[in-house]
C-alpha cells in the first residue's frame, strides 16, 4: 500500500538540527509515517509529488514539543479548592494535598485525567511526554487506562507508576510490577513504558537496586524525584551520611537512562557526578515556583555538560508557558540578562528531551526520523518572522497560536480542534469522573463565590 505524501510548506523551519538550522520559506515532506525530506519549499514543490499541502506561510514549523517530566493526573486539581491546612513547605504540600490524592484515584481516575492532559498537550503542541503515575489504591491496570488516553488523542507518552515504599515495601513492589507487566505486554501504538521511583526518602536501597535492574532488563529510562525540597536531601545525609546523588550513584541508577526530576538543591559535587555518568535531568520551572522549593541550577549543569530538558510537573500543561519560565526565572534568580539562550531553553523541549528518553527519531526535523511537527503562527503578526525565530517562539508565542499538530505523519489537531475524537464528550466525560474523586477528596462541585466585601 503506497504511504501517503505531505508537504508542510511556506513556513520559517527550526529544525532543532545544528547541521539544517533554520529555514526560511521552507518545506517538510513527509512520506508515510516518517520525514522523507526538508528544504527550500520552492524546491520541494517543484519536484516532488504529494497528496495533501499544508499552507504554513506566516508560521514556525518546529519538531513536536516533547515535555520531560509531568503526572497528568496533576490536573485533577485544577481549580479544586482543596480544604487543607496551609502547607508551610515542600514535604507539608505532599503530605496535605498530593499524598491524599494518590490515594483516591482508581482506574477511571487516572483514564480521565491522562485523557484531559493529553487533549490539552495536544492542543497546545507537546506531542510526546514523560509521565508518572501514583495510586497506592489503584496500581493494577493503571497504565493501561492511561495508555488508552493517550492512543485515543493520538500523542505519544512514556508513562510509569511511581513505585514508592511510603506506607508498605509490599506497595513498592506492587509499582514495579505493574511496570513490569506494561513493558512486558502493552500493545499500545502511541504508549511506551518506562521504569519509576517516586524519590529517594520514599524507597529503600534495596527498591531501587531492583527498579535498576528492570530499567536494565528492558532497556529503557527510568525516571525519580531528586532534592526537589531539602527534605530530600537531609533524609540521605541523616541516614546514609551522603547526599542524594551520591546515593543514587552508588547505587547503580545513574547512567544515560536515568531521568532525575527537578535536582533543585545540588551540590557542586553532585553535578559533577550526574556529568560524568551521563544521566539526564528534568526541569521544572513553574512547578518549583509553585511550591516554593528553589531555582535548580540549570546553568551549572549545562556548563559541566548535563543534559537538563524541560517538564511541567503535572501543573501547567502549556509546553511554551513552560519554557518561558524556564528562559525567564534564571535570569531574574542570578541577576544575569545572559543566564540562559533561548536557543537552548528550546532545545530542552525538543532535541534534549528526545535524547533524555533515548527517543532518537524525535526532537528534530530530519529526513528518516518520524514526522511529528507543529505548525505554530502568531495570534497577531506583529514584527516579521525574519529576525531571531528561536527568541521569537520563547517571548512571543503561546500554546493557543498552535495551528496543526501532526504524530507520526497524521494530523491529530488543526486550527484548535483534534482529529481522533469529539472534545465536548470526551470533556463531558472527564468531568463526571473528576466531579467523582473530588468528592472522595471531601470537595464537591465549586460553586460561585461571593466577591469581598467592605473597605479595602
Amino acid at each position: 500500500m503506497k504511504s501517503e505524501r505531505k508537504l508542510v510548506r511556506g513556513g520559517v523551519l527550526v529544525t532543532m538540527d545544528d547541521e539544517l538550522g533554520v529555514i526560511r520559506d521552507g518545506a517538510v515532506l513527509v512520506e508515510g509515517e516518517r520525514i522523507a525530506a526538508v528544504g527550500k519549499a520552492d524546491e520541494l514543490t517543484r519536484t516532488e509529488k504529494v497528496d495533501e499541502v499544508v499552507d504554513a506561510r506566516g508560521s514556525f514549523v518546529l519538531p513536536g514539543l516533547i515535555c520531560g517530566h509531568t503526572h497528568l493526573y496533576g490536573i485533577a486539581l485544577r481549580g479544586s479548592g482543596l480544604k487543607v491546612e496551609p502547607p508551610t513547605d515542600f514535604l507539608q504540600i505532599l503530605q496535605r494535598v498530593w499524598w491524599p490524592l494518590d490515594e483516591r484515584l482508581d482506574n477511571e481516575a487516572a483514564y480521565a485525567t491522562a485523557l484531559a492532559a493529553s487533549m490539552e498537550m495536544a492542543l497546545t503542541g507537546t506531542t510526546c511526554f514523560a509521565d508518572t503515575y501514583s495510586a497506592p489504591n489503584g496500581i493494577e491496570g493503571s497504565l493501561d487506562a492511561i495508555a488508552r488516553a493517550v492512543d485515543e488523542v493520538g500523542i505519544r507518552g512514556l508513562i510509569s507508576f511511581e513505585a514508592t515504599e511510603r506506607r508498605s515495601g509490599d506497595e513498592g513492589l506492587r509499582g514495579l510490577k505493574e511496570n513490569e507487566r506494561f513493558l512486558s505486554s502493552s500493545s499500545s501504538r502511541r504508549a511506551m513504558g518506562m521504569v519509576s521511583v517516586h524519590a529517594s526518602f520514599t524507597v529503600t536501597d534495596e527498591l531501587i537496586e531492583r527498579a535498576v535492574e528492570l530499567s536494565r532488563r528492558f532497556d529503557c529510562p527510568i525516571t525519580v524525584h531528586v532534592s526537589e525540597g531539602p527534605n530530600d536531601v537531609y533524609h540521605n545525609i541523616e541516614r546514609y551520611g551522603i547526599r542524594t546523588v551520591e546515593r543514587l550513584e552508588g547505587l547503580g541508577l545513574l547512567s544515560p537512562r536515568a531521568v532525575l526530576a527537578h535536582c533543585v538543591h545540588l551540590s557542586p559535587k553532585e553535578i559533577s557526578i550526574l556529568a560524568r555518568t551521563g544521566a539526564n535531568v528534568a526541569h521544572n520551572p513553574m512547578s518549583n515556583m509553585l511550591n516554593a522549593v528553589g531555582v535548580s541550577p540549570v546553568p551549572e549543569m549545562l556548563r559541566e555538560g548535563v543534559n537538563v530538558c524541560l517538564g511541567n510537573d503535572g501543573y501547567v500543561f502549556d509546553a511554551f508557558e513552560n519554557a518561558r519560565a524556564a528562559f525567564l526565572v534564571h535570569r531574574v534568580h542570578r541577576r544575569d540578562p545572559t543566564a540562559l539562550s533561548a536557543k537552548v531553553v528550546l532545545e530542552m523541549a525538543t532535541v534534549r528531551a528526545a535524547g533524555a528518553y533515548g527517543l532518537k527519531d524525535l526532537g528534530s526535523l530530519r529526513p528518516g526520523k518520524l514526522a511529528d511537527l507543529i505548525v505554530v503562527r502568531p495570534t497577531v503578526m506583529a514584527t516579521p518572522l525574519t529576525g531571531d525565530p528561536y527568541s521569537y517562539v520563547v517571548n512571543g508565542l503561546r500554546g493557543s497560536d498552535v495551528r496543526l499538530v501532526m504524530v507520526g505523519g497524521e494530523v491529530v489537531a488543526r486550527d484548535g480542534r483534534l482529529t481522533r475524537l469529539d472534545q465536548r464528550e470526551a470533556e463531558e466525560r472527564v468531568l463526571r469522573s473528576i466531579e467523582r474523586l473530588w468528592e472522595k477528596l471531601g470537595e464537591g462541585p465549586l460553586r460561585a463565590v461571593e466577591p469581598l466585601r467592605g473597605g479595602a
